[in-house]
């Protein structure tokens, strides 16, 4: 059975051209899969033309319930399996595909989390306490992330050609290479300004490197690294609610739109290539809103 599992790896690696992290993502589920169906289920199953229908629902609720696997996860999970036994039925190594009727989990849609304006503040000025290089280049960095909503992987791709100080702007590339110019605003151009003028320097080793912001050896700043920096500013600031990078993108995109932007402009300045996904915020704005409203008139309730 596991022969099946790598002719299949092989597939995806050779006809469809998957990149190495998700031909190892299918393997680890499908291996997972198999683990079950070896050691999990009476009698056990020994060929893959013996899966049914059952063997799946029973699998998948193991997940949910014996493993408490989040329905993301799960619906990844079961997606891979289908995958697979598409590949076997396609190749002929199986007559019945046992997924065909199988519905995929409902994943439940959980709405980004941004968190309040003054919030926001706290967090960018938790570095300002501090004179050191690595404190000038994390207030850009917060500053740069709140002013722009770029993606954590985008900001930290960022080399010193990318930041255009004059012209108030900053160039990155999102997801499949699009490339966007983003304003900046003042403040946030004045943190960048002086991590370069005064940060930077202290903090390069090699003269040739362009990478915007560096790590403590001189080399470009990783999103884990960048992960980490946040965490500590977010305890620093004293913060009460869960805040990651990427909770910065989510309070750029929410404030924008409380503030009367138009969806269209937010969506090209998050690099969206689908209108929906930004209007996901729009909801955000409108539930804060009613909990401002419940606040402010606890008898309308």
């Amino acid at each position: 059975m596991q022969k099946k599992i790598e002719d299949f790896l092989t597939s995806l690696e050779v006809e469809k051209g998957y990149s190495e992290n998700t031909r190892v993502a299918y393997k680890n589920d499908l291996s997972q899969f198999l683990d079950y169906l070896e050691h999990r289920v009476k009698p056990a199953v020994e060929n893959w033309e013996e899966v049914k229908k059952d063997h799946l629902v029973g699998y998948i609720l193991y997940l949910k319930t014996d493993r408490e696997y989040a329905s993301t996860t799960v619906a990844r999970k079961v997606a891979a399996i289908k995958s697979f036994f598409h590949f076997l039925v396609a190749e002929g190594f199986i007559k019945d595909d046992p997924t065909a009727t199988l519905d995929s989990p409902h994943v439940k849609r959980y709405l980004p989390r941004a968190i309040s304006q003054e919030d926001v503040e706290k967090l960018l000025e938790a570095p300002g306490t501090h004179g050191h290089p690595r404190a000038l280049r994390d207030r850009g960095i917060l500053e740069l992330l709140y002013a722009t909503g770029m993606r954590v992987s985008e900001l930290v791709a960022l080399n010193l050609g990318d930041m255009d100080l004059a012209s108030a702007s900053v160039r990155c590339f999102g997801k499949g290479g699009k490339e966007r110019i983003i304003p900046v605003y003042e403040r946030a151009v004045q943190a960048i300004d002086t991590y370069l003028t005064k940060g930077r320097i202290h903090l390069l080793h090699e003269p040739e490197q362009r990478a915007l912001f560096l790590n403590q050896r001189g080399d470009r700043l990783t999103r884990q690294g960048l992960w980490l920096i946040v965490k500590g500013y977010v305890k620093e600031a004293g913060l009460q609610v869960p805040v990651t990078p990427h909770t910065l993108r989510h309070s750029f995109a929410t404030h924008m739109l409380r503030g009367g932007a138009d969806l269209r402009n937010v969506q090209e300045l998050l690099g969206h290539a689908n209108i929906a996904t930004t209007q996901v915020y729009t909801q955000i704005s409108n539930e804060r809103l009613r909990e401002v409203y419940d606040e402010a008139h606890p008898r309308a309730k």
